[in-house]
């Protein structure tokens, strides 16, 4: 709610402060007549600038959408298959099972306290969640005295490690990918050019054009701050939470 609070404010003041240029704009540098009538090319380019303006702003928002969606995939994926791994130690040999469970939960409890902040953060992870990982993998390892069907069950573990250890790296991979510095450029360039024309060109102290600037300014704003949300998958109004590893392990970490 804080966050959506200070978006709104954000949105407004920057909607205020476009229509109290175009009133000052109005009052000190009125658009004259012979002006007006030139506007024909200005308009064009105004035009072009606004559709090239779309296309920059469109390719931001699948560029980040992507990178948030995959990183939920990549959390549920990870999440499930090392409550797999836990639930599957009841078929290890009774010596194995509660290790193997204590290391789940160790690992569950790491990714939620301590990555999760630093993901959040574009902070780059340290590799006590590999540690953790690979011990799950030594703990899961079974000897000869082992039955059959116990033997079957930690194949199914170490394949269930596995699924982690990919979800992992993908996860890693998405906290930290950010948008490319030149589609930042193109966002805020853009945006600014866009009101730009807006202001130089055919507007003047009118009802209409006041609220036309505020609207225009006000949105362009509000994209921006989106796709800045947007731009940290583990972080803001829309990061990716960590609900999957709290769900499967709230029991085991009360």
């Amino acid at each position: 709610m804080p966050h959506l609070l200070e978006t709104l404010g954000i949105v407004l003041a920057v909607g205020l402060l476009a229509a109290a240029v175009v009133l000052l704009k109005d009052r000190f540098a009125p658009v004259s007549e012979a002006a007006e009538q030139r506007e024909d090319v200005a308009e064009y380019i105004a035009m072009m600038v606004s559709v090239l303006y779309a296309l920059v702003l469109g390719l931001c928002m699948v560029s980040v959408w992507e990178n948030r969606s995959a990183a939920g995939d990549h959390v549920q994926a990870e999440a499930s298959a090392l409550h797999q791994t836990y639930l599957l130690a009841a078929s290890l040999p009774e010596a194995q099972r509660e290790p193997v469970r204590a290391t789940a939960r160790s690992y569950a409890a790491h990714v939620v306290d301590v990555e999760w902040p630093r993901m959040a953060a574009h902070e780059e992870l340290r590799n006590e969640g590999w540690t953790l990982l690979d011990r799950l993998r030594v703990v899961s390892e079974v000897d000869d005295s082992a039955t059959d069907a116990q033997k079957i069950a930690a194949q199914e573990v170490l394949a269930q490690i596995g699924y982690v250890d990919d979800a992992r790296r993908g996860r890693e991979a998405a906290a930290q990918e950010t948008l490319s510095p030149v589609l930042w450029t193109g966002l805020l360039l853009g945006g600014v050019l866009t009101l730009a024309f807006m202001f130089l060109f055919g507007v003047n102290r009118s009802g209409g054009h006041v609220f036309m600037v505020m609207g225009l300014a006000g949105f362009i704003a509000f994209t921006v701050l989106l796709v800045h949300q947007l731009d940290s998958p583990f972080g803001g109004m829309f990061g990716a939470p960590a609900d999957p590893f709290i769900r499967y392990f709230a029991l085991e970490r009360s």
